[in-house]
């Protein structure tokens, strides 16, 4: 098995407290009305939304995120099963669907500070 890294560094203008918010705390009702284009809905399958929870996302059919101050720096780990094979440029491509989707957060909290 092998392991690729990929960094991803960006500025978000919302406090880390929303952003935990969103991403820990409220992931099932606010990720979907911030991005009702992409995402349709998001519920734990298994868990309690602590480590080791398992989350379904369903995103609306034919759409992806589009890319449309804190600074961040995400670290994702590959792990590539034997004989399976990834491309750097898919790596890279969903390194921006994730500065997208952090990107839409910042503008929903900067278009609703009390939320």
């Amino acid at each position: 098995m092998g392991l690729i890294t990929f960094e991803n560094e960006f500025s978000v203008a919302v406090p880390p407290a929303k952003l935990f918010k969103v991403y820990c705390l409220e992931t099932d009702t606010l990720i979907p009305k911030i991005l009702p284009q992409s995402i349709k809905s998001s519920e734990i399958i298994e868990g309690n939304g602590g480590p080791g929870t398992i989350r379904k996302v369903t995103f609306v059919e034919g759409k992806s995120l589009i890319l449309s101050s804190l600074s961040y720096l995400l670290t994702s780990k590959y792990y590539i099963k034997d004989g399976a094979e990834i491309k750097e440029d898919q790596i890279k491509k969903d390194g921006k669907k994730t500065e997208g989707l952090f990107k839409a957060v910042e503008a929903y909290f900067l278009a609703n500070p009390d939320a």
